[in-house]
Protein backbone atom coordinates (compact mmCIF):
# COMPACT_ATOMS: atom_id res chain seq x y z
CA UNK A 1 0.00 0.00 0.00
CA UNK A 2 1.37 3.28 -0.64
CA UNK A 3 0.29 6.81 0.97
CA UNK A 4 0.79 9.76 0.06
CA UNK A 5 0.03 11.68 3.18
CA UNK A 6 -0.41 15.53 2.70
CA UNK A 7 0.06 18.63 5.07
CA UNK A 8 -0.01 22.34 4.74
CA UNK A 9 -0.36 24.12 7.87
CA UNK A 10 0.62 24.03 11.85
CA UNK A 11 -2.31 21.72 13.13
CA UNK A 12 -1.67 19.23 10.16
CA UNK A 13 1.85 18.37 11.41
CA UNK A 14 0.75 17.60 14.62
CA UNK A 15 -1.73 15.39 13.54
CA UNK A 16 0.09 13.90 10.98
CA UNK A 17 3.38 13.02 13.28
CA UNK A 18 1.68 10.25 15.03
CA UNK A 19 0.51 8.58 11.74
CA UNK A 20 3.97 8.37 10.35
CA UNK A 21 5.16 6.96 13.46
CA UNK A 22 2.48 4.62 13.30
CA UNK A 23 3.39 3.28 9.44
CA UNK A 24 6.87 3.21 10.31
CA UNK A 25 5.93 0.51 13.57
CA UNK A 26 3.81 -1.70 10.88
CA UNK A 27 7.09 -1.43 7.96
CA UNK A 28 9.41 -2.66 11.28
CA UNK A 29 6.68 -5.33 11.53
CA UNK A 30 6.73 -6.72 7.83
CA UNK A 31 3.66 -5.05 6.53
CA UNK A 32 4.03 -3.95 2.51
CA UNK A 33 3.34 -0.34 3.28
CA UNK A 34 5.02 3.11 2.39
CA UNK A 35 4.59 6.64 2.10
CA UNK A 36 5.67 9.96 0.60
CA UNK A 37 4.80 13.25 2.36
CA UNK A 38 4.58 16.45 0.61
CA UNK A 39 3.96 19.35 2.48
CA UNK A 40 2.30 22.10 0.31
CA UNK A 41 3.87 25.10 2.62
CA UNK A 42 0.60 26.97 2.81
CA UNK A 43 2.20 27.80 6.11
CA UNK A 44 5.88 28.35 5.30
CA UNK A 45 6.84 30.58 8.48
CA UNK A 46 9.69 28.86 10.38
CA UNK A 47 7.88 29.06 13.59
CA UNK A 48 4.70 27.62 11.99
CA UNK A 49 6.13 25.01 9.44
CA UNK A 50 9.67 23.92 9.76
CA UNK A 51 10.23 24.06 13.79
CA UNK A 52 7.19 21.80 13.92
CA UNK A 53 9.11 19.00 11.70
CA UNK A 54 11.87 19.43 13.78
CA UNK A 55 10.53 19.09 17.18
CA UNK A 56 8.08 15.93 16.34
CA UNK A 57 10.60 14.00 14.46
CA UNK A 58 8.98 14.35 11.32
CA UNK A 59 11.22 13.37 8.37
CA UNK A 60 11.98 15.64 5.84
CA UNK A 61 8.83 15.80 3.19
CA UNK A 62 9.51 14.42 0.16
CA UNK A 63 8.00 17.28 -2.17
CA UNK A 64 6.86 20.98 -0.80
CA UNK A 65 4.90 22.51 -2.62
CA UNK A 66 5.85 25.60 -1.67
CA UNK A 67 2.36 27.54 -2.21
CA UNK A 68 2.63 30.01 0.58
CA UNK A 69 -0.33 32.56 0.85
CA UNK A 70 -3.00 33.95 -1.35
CA UNK A 71 -6.37 34.46 -0.96
CA UNK A 72 -8.59 31.23 -0.23
CA UNK A 73 -9.31 31.26 -3.89
CA UNK A 74 -5.91 31.90 -5.30
CA UNK A 75 -4.13 29.63 -2.33
CA UNK A 76 -6.75 26.53 -3.12
CA UNK A 77 -6.12 26.83 -6.96
CA UNK A 78 -2.32 26.81 -6.58
CA UNK A 79 -2.45 24.08 -4.35
CA UNK A 80 -4.59 21.90 -6.72
CA UNK A 81 -2.34 22.60 -9.87
CA UNK A 82 0.82 21.73 -8.22
CA UNK A 83 -0.43 18.50 -6.12
CA UNK A 84 -1.85 17.17 -9.74
CA UNK A 85 1.51 16.97 -11.10
CA UNK A 86 3.26 15.41 -7.53
CA UNK A 87 0.77 12.84 -7.94
CA UNK A 88 1.08 12.41 -11.59
CA UNK A 89 4.57 12.46 -11.30
CA UNK A 90 4.31 10.01 -8.29
CA UNK A 91 1.50 7.77 -8.27
CA UNK A 92 -0.05 6.32 -5.18
CA UNK A 93 -3.11 3.53 -3.56
CA UNK A 94 -4.27 6.37 -1.51
CA UNK A 95 -4.01 10.29 -0.58
CA UNK A 96 -4.44 10.78 3.40
CA UNK A 97 -5.51 14.39 4.28
CA UNK A 98 -6.16 15.61 7.64
CA UNK A 99 -8.17 18.34 9.42
CA UNK A 100 -9.91 21.31 6.93
CA UNK A 101 -7.65 23.63 5.85
CA UNK A 102 -7.14 24.95 2.37
CA UNK A 103 -4.69 21.93 1.87
CA UNK A 104 -7.14 19.07 2.81
CA UNK A 105 -9.98 19.84 0.72
CA UNK A 106 -7.77 21.19 -2.70
CA UNK A 107 -5.82 17.64 -2.50
CA UNK A 108 -8.67 15.60 -1.83
CA UNK A 109 -10.30 17.09 -4.90
CA UNK A 110 -7.30 16.54 -7.21
CA UNK A 111 -6.93 12.88 -5.92
CA UNK A 112 -10.59 12.51 -6.83
CA UNK A 113 -10.48 13.69 -9.80
CA UNK A 114 -7.15 11.47 -10.60
CA UNK A 115 -9.88 8.20 -9.28
CA UNK A 116 -7.31 7.55 -6.48
CA UNK A 117 -8.99 7.21 -2.71
CA UNK A 118 -9.21 9.70 -0.24
CA UNK A 119 -8.13 9.08 3.50
CA UNK A 120 -10.17 11.79 5.70
CA UNK A 121 -8.28 11.91 8.94
CA UNK A 122 -10.89 13.99 11.72
CA UNK A 123 -13.88 13.79 9.03
CA UNK A 124 -17.28 14.64 9.88
CA UNK A 125 -17.06 17.13 12.53
CA UNK A 126 -19.17 20.64 12.05
CA UNK A 127 -19.74 24.12 13.55
CA UNK A 128 -23.02 24.85 11.30
CA UNK A 129 -21.09 27.71 10.62
CA UNK A 130 -20.38 28.58 6.56
CA UNK A 131 -18.95 31.94 6.99
CA UNK A 132 -15.90 29.75 8.35
CA UNK A 133 -13.81 28.67 5.44
CA UNK A 134 -13.00 25.83 7.40
CA UNK A 135 -16.56 24.56 7.33
CA UNK A 136 -16.78 24.53 3.63
CA UNK A 137 -13.34 22.88 3.74
CA UNK A 138 -14.48 19.86 5.54
CA UNK A 139 -18.34 19.48 4.17
CA UNK A 140 -16.32 19.20 0.11
CA UNK A 141 -13.74 17.24 1.45
CA UNK A 142 -16.11 14.53 3.78
CA UNK A 143 -18.40 14.55 0.55
CA UNK A 144 -15.54 12.64 -1.78
CA UNK A 145 -13.87 10.98 0.97
CA UNK A 146 -13.53 7.45 0.72
CA UNK A 147 -12.40 6.41 4.13
CA UNK A 148 -13.62 8.42 7.38
CA UNK A 149 -11.56 8.26 10.56
CA UNK A 150 -13.41 10.30 13.30
CA UNK A 151 -12.52 11.54 16.73
CA UNK A 152 -16.11 11.10 18.21
CA UNK A 153 -19.04 8.94 17.43
CA UNK A 154 -21.33 13.06 17.13
CA UNK A 155 -18.81 13.38 13.55
CA UNK A 156 -19.82 9.71 12.76
CA UNK A 157 -23.44 10.86 12.88
CA UNK A 158 -22.96 13.68 11.15
CA UNK A 159 -21.71 11.61 8.59
CA UNK A 160 -24.39 9.48 7.86
CA UNK A 161 -26.83 12.43 7.39
CA UNK A 162 -24.80 13.37 4.46
CA UNK A 163 -25.24 9.71 3.27
CA UNK A 164 -21.35 8.46 3.69
CA UNK A 165 -21.34 4.74 3.71
CA UNK A 166 -21.27 3.94 7.17
CA UNK A 167 -18.75 0.68 6.74
CA UNK A 168 -15.94 3.41 5.61
CA UNK A 169 -16.61 5.26 9.00
CA UNK A 170 -14.58 4.60 11.50
CA UNK A 171 -14.28 6.02 14.91
CA UNK A 172 -10.64 5.71 15.97
CA UNK A 173 -10.28 9.01 18.19
CA UNK A 174 -7.95 11.78 18.42
CA UNK A 175 -4.25 11.82 16.75
CA UNK A 176 -3.65 15.05 17.95
CA UNK A 177 -4.13 13.81 21.22
CA UNK A 178 -1.77 10.75 20.35
CA UNK A 179 0.79 13.44 19.45
CA UNK A 180 0.78 15.08 22.80
CA UNK A 181 1.02 11.63 24.91
CA UNK A 182 3.92 10.61 23.09
CA UNK A 183 5.76 14.67 23.84
CA UNK A 184 4.05 15.16 27.10
CA UNK A 185 7.75 14.09 28.60
CA UNK A 186 9.75 16.20 26.13
CA UNK A 187 7.68 19.59 26.68
CA UNK A 188 10.35 22.85 27.72
CA UNK A 189 9.68 25.71 28.92
CA UNK A 190 10.61 29.04 26.54
CA UNK A 191 13.00 30.98 26.69
CA UNK A 192 11.39 33.81 27.70
CA UNK A 193 10.07 31.62 31.11
CA UNK A 194 12.22 33.35 33.44
CA UNK A 195 12.46 36.67 31.86
CA UNK A 196 8.33 37.20 32.65
CA UNK A 197 8.96 35.43 36.27
CA UNK A 198 6.42 32.85 35.03
CA UNK A 199 5.23 30.48 37.43
CA UNK A 200 2.65 27.37 37.60
CA UNK A 201 -0.72 28.54 37.20
CA UNK A 202 0.30 32.24 37.85
CA UNK A 203 -0.36 33.66 34.06
CA UNK A 204 -3.03 32.98 31.21
CA UNK A 205 -2.43 31.65 27.38
CA UNK A 206 -3.95 33.92 24.72
CA UNK A 207 -4.48 32.72 20.91
CA UNK A 208 -6.19 34.92 18.84
CA UNK A 209 -6.43 34.08 14.61
CA UNK A 210 -10.03 34.12 13.29
CA UNK A 211 -10.68 37.06 11.06
CA UNK A 212 -13.96 37.67 13.76
CA UNK A 213 -11.82 38.69 16.08
CA UNK A 214 -8.68 39.93 14.66
CA UNK A 215 -9.02 41.65 11.04
CA UNK A 216 -10.67 44.39 12.51
CA UNK A 217 -8.31 46.63 13.77
CA UNK A 218 -10.33 48.93 16.73
CA UNK A 219 -12.35 45.84 17.46
CA UNK A 220 -9.07 43.71 17.73
CA UNK A 221 -7.49 46.33 20.24
CA UNK A 222 -10.97 46.89 22.19
CA UNK A 223 -10.67 43.34 22.95
CA UNK A 224 -7.21 43.21 24.04
CA UNK A 225 -7.87 45.92 26.14
CA UNK A 226 -11.11 44.34 27.30
CA UNK A 227 -8.57 40.99 28.94
CA UNK A 228 -5.96 42.93 30.32
CA UNK A 229 -8.35 44.74 32.68
CA UNK A 230 -10.13 41.41 32.88
CA UNK A 231 -7.55 39.15 34.23
CA UNK A 232 -6.11 41.15 37.46
CA UNK A 233 -2.97 40.32 38.37
CA UNK A 234 -2.51 37.46 36.30
CA UNK A 235 0.03 37.90 33.41
CA UNK A 236 -1.38 37.46 29.41
CA UNK A 237 1.30 35.17 27.25
CA UNK A 238 0.05 36.32 23.60
CA UNK A 239 1.69 34.30 20.75
CA UNK A 240 1.00 36.85 18.45
CA UNK A 241 0.78 35.52 14.57
CA UNK A 242 2.40 37.81 11.98
CA UNK A 243 -0.91 38.63 10.20
CA UNK A 244 -2.39 39.64 13.46
CA UNK A 245 0.99 41.66 14.15
CA UNK A 246 0.62 43.16 10.91
CA UNK A 247 -2.97 44.40 11.77
CA UNK A 248 -2.15 46.09 14.89
CA UNK A 249 1.22 47.93 13.71
CA UNK A 250 3.14 50.02 15.81
CA UNK A 251 0.06 51.13 18.00
CA UNK A 252 0.38 51.66 21.36
CA UNK A 253 -2.31 49.63 23.79
CA UNK A 254 -0.72 50.58 26.81
CA UNK A 255 -1.40 46.90 28.06
CA UNK A 256 -0.31 46.32 31.78
CA UNK A 257 -0.69 42.43 31.38
CA UNK A 258 -0.33 40.83 28.06
CA UNK A 259 2.86 40.42 26.71
CA UNK A 260 3.56 39.53 23.00
CA UNK A 261 5.77 36.87 21.90
CA UNK A 262 6.69 34.86 18.79
CA UNK A 263 4.68 31.85 17.50
CA UNK A 264 5.65 28.73 19.75
CA UNK A 265 7.26 25.75 18.89
CA UNK A 266 5.02 22.42 20.06
CA UNK A 267 7.04 21.87 23.05
CA UNK A 268 7.38 25.10 24.62
CA UNK A 269 3.92 25.98 23.67
CA UNK A 270 2.08 22.49 25.45
CA UNK A 271 4.65 23.81 28.24
CA UNK A 272 3.01 26.78 28.11
CA UNK A 273 -0.48 25.39 28.17
CA UNK A 274 0.12 22.71 30.61
CA UNK A 275 1.26 25.25 33.13
CA UNK A 276 -0.80 28.03 32.96
CA UNK A 277 -4.12 29.02 34.67
CA UNK A 278 -6.49 28.81 31.62
CA UNK A 279 -6.53 29.36 28.14
CA UNK A 280 -8.43 32.14 26.13
CA UNK A 281 -8.65 31.13 22.19
CA UNK A 282 -10.49 31.01 19.50
CA UNK A 283 -8.65 28.03 18.50
CA UNK A 284 -10.50 24.60 17.55
CA UNK A 285 -7.53 21.96 18.01
CA UNK A 286 -6.39 23.74 21.30
CA UNK A 287 -9.63 22.81 23.02
CA UNK A 288 -8.79 19.43 22.85
CA UNK A 289 -5.31 19.73 23.90
CA UNK A 290 -6.68 21.89 27.13
CA UNK A 291 -9.13 19.14 27.83
CA UNK A 292 -6.66 16.73 27.96
CA UNK A 293 -4.25 18.40 30.20
CA UNK A 294 -7.18 19.61 32.48
CA UNK A 295 -6.57 23.39 32.06
CA UNK A 296 -9.69 25.77 31.41
CA UNK A 297 -10.65 26.90 28.12
CA UNK A 298 -12.38 29.93 27.30
CA UNK A 299 -13.23 29.60 23.67
CA UNK A 300 -14.28 33.33 22.11
CA UNK A 301 -16.86 31.82 19.23
CA UNK A 302 -20.35 31.38 18.74
CA UNK A 303 -19.99 27.70 17.67
CA UNK A 304 -18.14 25.11 17.75
CA UNK A 305 -17.09 21.64 15.46
CA UNK A 306 -15.80 20.05 18.39
CA UNK A 307 -18.20 19.75 21.02
CA UNK A 308 -17.21 17.09 23.40
CA UNK A 309 -15.02 19.24 24.81
CA UNK A 310 -17.63 21.51 26.05
CA UNK A 311 -19.67 18.42 27.52
CA UNK A 312 -17.03 16.32 28.76
CA UNK A 313 -13.76 18.56 28.71
CA UNK A 314 -12.58 21.74 29.77
CA UNK A 315 -13.98 24.01 27.18
CA UNK A 316 -16.31 26.79 27.42
CA UNK A 317 -18.48 28.55 24.27
CA UNK A 318 -18.14 32.31 25.21
CA UNK A 319 -18.74 34.03 22.17
CA UNK A 320 -17.00 37.15 20.64
CA UNK A 321 -18.22 39.26 23.00
CA UNK A 322 -15.56 40.97 25.39
CA UNK A 323 -18.27 41.11 28.66
CA UNK A 324 -19.99 37.85 28.00
CA UNK A 325 -15.75 36.59 28.52
CA UNK A 326 -15.67 38.44 31.64
CA UNK A 327 -18.29 36.95 33.03
CA UNK A 328 -17.28 33.77 32.51
CA UNK A 329 -14.14 34.12 33.72
CA UNK A 330 -15.47 35.79 36.62
CA UNK A 331 -17.61 32.75 37.52
CA UNK A 332 -14.61 30.72 37.24
CA UNK A 333 -12.04 32.35 39.08
CA UNK A 334 -14.93 33.08 41.73
CA UNK A 335 -16.09 28.95 42.20
CA UNK A 336 -13.18 26.94 40.30
CA UNK A 337 -13.16 24.93 37.22
CA UNK A 338 -16.27 22.46 36.63
CA UNK A 339 -15.69 18.91 36.85
CA UNK A 340 -14.58 17.60 33.51
CA UNK A 341 -12.92 14.70 31.63
CA UNK A 342 -11.41 13.03 28.64
CA UNK A 343 -13.27 11.80 25.41
CA UNK A 344 -13.74 8.00 24.84
CA UNK A 345 -10.72 7.10 22.84
CA UNK A 346 -8.47 10.05 23.53
CA UNK A 347 -6.03 7.75 24.91
CA UNK A 348 -3.20 8.12 22.49
CA UNK A 349 -3.82 4.93 20.10
CA UNK A 350 -5.63 6.82 17.11
CA UNK A 351 -3.25 6.46 14.95
CA UNK A 352 -2.63 2.77 14.83
CA UNK A 353 -5.86 2.32 14.55
CA UNK A 354 -6.18 4.27 11.48
CA UNK A 355 -3.09 2.35 9.96
CA UNK A 356 -4.30 -0.90 10.77
CA UNK A 357 -7.89 -0.26 9.81
CA UNK A 358 -6.11 0.82 6.27
CA UNK A 359 -4.20 -2.36 5.82
CA UNK A 360 -7.22 -4.27 6.73
CA UNK A 361 -9.15 -2.31 3.54
CA UNK A 362 -6.30 -3.58 0.99
CA UNK A 363 -6.85 -7.14 1.85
Amino acid sequence: MKITIVAGARPNFIKIAPIIKAIEKKQAEGAKISYRLVHTGQHYDKNLSNTFFEELNIPEPNANLEVKSGTQSVQTATIMVAFEQELLQNPCDLILVVGDVNSTMACAIVAKKLNIKVTHVEAGIRSGDMTMPEEINRIVTDSITDYFFTTSTWAGENLLKYGADSSNIHFVGNVMIDTLYQNINRISAPVFWNEFNLETKNYIILTLHRPSNVDEEQSLIQLLQGIDKMVGDKKVIFPIHPRTKAILGETNLNLKNILFVEPQGYLNFMFLIKNSFAVVTDSGGISEETTVLGIPCFTMRNNTERPETQTIGTNTLVGTSIENLKKMFSDFVQNGSRKAGIPELWDGKASERIIDILLSKKQ
